[in-house]
C-alpha cells in the first residue's frame, strides 16, 4: 500500500488541517500518517486560539517515520513559527525525501493570521526548495508576490513568480476570484494549463485548501505525475464540496467519503 505523512496542525473541529488530510488520503487508498505542528481551538465559526507543539517533538514526529516506514508523498499545512519551520526542513532535508506537496496556510477562512510575515520568509527560504508542489490560493499568492491578482493572466504572472521563489511547479487556486467557474492555474517551470470547475452554491467549504493540497499527494503517492494528479484532485475535491456537509452553525466541511458513501447508499 502506498503512503503518505501530513506535516500539519490538528483541527479540532474535524473539517481542516491532518483530519481532513488523513480522511483524504484513506479515501484515495493511501495510508495516512501524521506529524502534529499545532493544535487549534476552532470550530465551524472560527479560529480561537492555537498551540504549537514543541519544534523538537515535530521534528521527531517526522524523523521517527522516515526511520521505519517507506513514505510515498508528504503534505505540509500549517506551520505558524519560524522554529517550526526550520524543524521541518531539518528533519525533510536529509531523508531521502518523497514528493513534497506544501500548502502555505497563512490566513484562515474567519480571518484568523496563522502565520507572521517573518515566519512567511522563513517559509519561503527553508521549505520551498523541498516542495515539488506549492498550493497558494489566491490571498496566499498576493502575500507571498506582494501583488494584487485580479485576473487569470496575473494569476499565470504570479506562478511564474512563486516558482522563481524556489518551488518546481506551482498551482494557484483560483476559487477566490470572482466569475461562475473556479479556475486553478497549473506551472510546472515550462508549461501552464487551467483547470475549470462550476461553482457550487454552498458555504460550507472548510478545509477545501487542506482537502485539494493532501489530495494531490495522495495522487503523486499513487505514481501520477503532476499535471495529472492534480487533474484527479480537482475532480475529488470538486465531488466533496458537491456533497459538502450542514455540519455547525458556520463553514460546514467537505464530504471527503462521498463517493464511498454513494456507493454504500447512503
Amino acid at each position: 500500500m502506498k503512503t503518505a505523512l501530513t506535516i500539519a496542525g490538528s483541527d479540532s473541529c474535524g473539517g481542516a488541517g491532518i483530519q481532513a488530510d488523513l480522511k483524504t488520503f484513506q479515501a484515495h487508498g493511501v495510508f495516512g500518517m501524521s506529524a502534529i505542528t499545532a493544535v487549534t481551538v476552532q470550530n465551524t465559526q472560527k479560529v480561537w486560539d492555537v498551540q504549537e507543539m514543541r519544534p523538537q517533538i515535530v521534528r521527531d514526529q517526522i524523523t521517527c517515520l522516515f526511520d521505519d516506514i517507506g513514505i510515498h508523498a508528504v503534505k505540509i499545512g500549517m506551520v505558524s513559527g519560524i522554529s517550526l519551520i526550520e524543524a521541518i526542513a531539518d528533519a525533510l532535508g536529509p531523508v531521502a525525501r518523497p514528493p513534497v506537496v506544501l500548502d502555505p496556510v497563512m490566513i484562515s477562512k474567519s480571518g484568523y493570521h496563522l502565520l507572521s510575515r517573518d515566519a512567511q520568509n522563513a517559509l519561503v527560504r527553508r521549505l520551498f526548495p523541498l516542495a515539488e508542489v506549492v498550493t497558494p490560493n489566491i490571498s496566499e499568492a498576493e502575500a507571498l508576490i506582494g501583488k494584487e491578482i485580479r485576473t487569470v493572466e496575473q494569476m499565470r504572472g504570479a506562478a511564474q513568480e512563486i516558482l522563481d521563489l524556489g518551488a518546481a511547479r506551482v498551482v494557484v487556486k483560483g476559487g477566490h476570484l470572482a466569475g461562475d467557474e473556479a479556475t486553478d492555474v497549473l506551472f510546472d517551470g515550462r508549461d501552464f494549463r487551467e483547470l475549470k470547475s462550476g461553482r457550487v452554491a454552498t458555504k460550507n467549504t472548510h478545509g477545501t485548501g487542506c482537502t485539494f493540497s493532501s489530495a494531490i499527494a495522495a495522487n503523486i503517492a499513487l505514481g501520477r505525475e503532476f499535471f495529472d494528479a492534480v487533474a484527479h484532485a480537482k475532480t475529488y475535491i470538486s465531488g466533496a464540496i458537491r456533497h459538502s456537509l450542514d455540519i455547525g452553525k458556520g463553514y460546514g466541511p467537505t464530504h471527503h467519503f462521498f463517493d464511498l458513501y454513494a456507493k454504500a447508499g447512503l
